[in-house]
């Protein structure tokens, strides 16, 4: 049975932080002790990122308007401590939009149909309500009522590949499913003032964003010539260690991150151990893979791998452009690589795609894919009424940094 993911759609929130002055706002936090600030600021400008999206708007007061300005700063100068309830209201009202600019982003790319759509996958770590995201996008896009639905929840950043492995086996199991899976979070709604350095490691790394994928299964929905990603091996490891080095609480002022330095010496001591069997499976080498995708936990993390798996430098550049231009967006990031692995039409067809990612635990999520050439690229599609009527930009494909006219904030 051939399962492929036939578009993937991807949407930030409206307010892009420029690095540097989000670096200087929480340094100058009432209570940031003089050996903090020097931390904060080798976090920051360590991170090989530029630019970050937030759906709490500007973090100064020189950011202009703020979306959730009255629960996170009173002048746009000092940062707030709201509560954990208060800051998941701000997930139930501002992860649905995200949810359905992606989506649309998605279907729109696959030339598949709402009303196409057989099953709803969602994945988030950030917040919690219900009837939840998969509830909504169901009413907001028009997808039958009597579309199956499953959340995948507080897996971390890894839970992408868990939730695409689900939609492959259901497209499997039931030919001829069409499965929307949508990953949204929503990481600064957890940010704080902290003199922790692990506290100030998650403000200097963590974004916003949302990404979509459209996956089908034989007989595949009638759509017009269009690369697409044939769906391979999924397989999942833990590493010896790490339990205690990345892990993600409930607090009582928000989800608690805890992400050590041990973290990249962890996966780049462990990654050819993880990475060989996967490989393995398939008479594959490490110099067999065209494309890679590997979840930009931080900068570190990129590095280790890189060196751990012995890949060229141009082995990382979706990762590390991703990172660059949005941080580390938690589960959706993946998604917003496999976009540009996707529209890129550089690579050969049937060129060999490995993925992997990161979660608690730590646990490595392996994936493969094939890049299939079905046709000339469809060209990148125009932003959705609905993340318009949101105020939500769709983020551009490939080369170009989601920087259209309504993203606005710090710059």
């Amino acid at each position: 049975m051939v399962t492929q993911i036939l578009g993937i759609g991807t949407a930030v929130p409206p307010a892009r932080l420029a690095q540097t002055r989000t670096r200087d706002f929480f340094a100058a936090q009432p209570g940031v002790d003089r050996l903090s600030a020097r931390l904060i600021s080798a976090a920051f400008d360590q991170s090989a990122i530029d630019t970050r999206y937030s759906v709490i708007g500007g973090l100064d007061s020189q950011a202009g308007a703020a979306v959730a300005s009255d629960v996170f700063t009173e002048d746009g100068e000092r940062l707030l401590t709201p509560s954990t309830g208060d800051r998941n209201l701000v997930y139930r009202r501002e992860a649905p939009p995200l949810s359905a600019a992606a989506a649309r982003d998605a279907l729109q790319r696959a030339g598949v149909a709402a009303a196409d759509v057989t099953h709803v996958i969602t994945a988030s770590c950030t917040g919690f309500f219900a009837p939840g995201p998969d509830y909504l996008l169901v009413r907001e896009l028009g997808i039958p009522t009597s579309a199956e639905r499953t959340h995948i929840g507080f897996m971390g950043c890894a839970a992408a590949f868990p939730a695409l492995r689900a939609a492959a086996r259901i497209g499997a199991a039931q030919p001829g499913s069409v499965v929307l899976v949508v990953c949204t979070e929503l990481c600064s709604l957890h940010i704080r003032s902290s003199n922790d350095p692990e506290q100030i490691v998650a403000s200097a790394v963590f974004g916003d964003g949302s990404a979509a994928a459209v996956v089908a299964s034989d007989p595949m929905p009638a759509r017009a010539a269009a690369p697409a990603l044939e769906v391979g091996e999924f397989s999942t490891a833990l590493t010896s260690e790490g339990e205690e080095d990345m892990d993600w609480t409930i607090g009582d002022r928000g989800f608690e991150m805890r992400l050590t330095a041990n973290v990249p010496r962890i996966i780049g001591r462990e990654i050819a151990s993880v990475v060989a069997p996967m490989l393995e499976r398939d008479g594959a080498g490490v110099a067999d893979i065209d494309a890679w995708a590997v979840h930009p936990g931080g900068r570190s993390v990129l590095d280790r791998v890189e060196s751990g798996l012995d890949l060229p430098e141009r082995a990382m550049r979706e990762s590390r452009d991703v990172l660059r231009e949005y941080g580390n967006m938690s589960s959706a990031t993946i998604l917003f690589i496999l976009q540009r692995i996707l529209d890129d039409a550089s690579l050969p067809d049937g060129a060999a795609v490995a993925g992997l990612c990161f979660g608690p635990g730590l646990t490595v999520e392996t994936a493969r894919f094939t890049r299939v050439t079905a046709g000339a690229a469809l060209a990148a599609p125009e932003e959705s009424d609905a993340a318009r009527a949101a105020g939500v930009p769709v983020a551009a494909a490939a080369s170009a940094p989601a920087t259209n006219s309504l993203s606005h904030g710090v710059a």
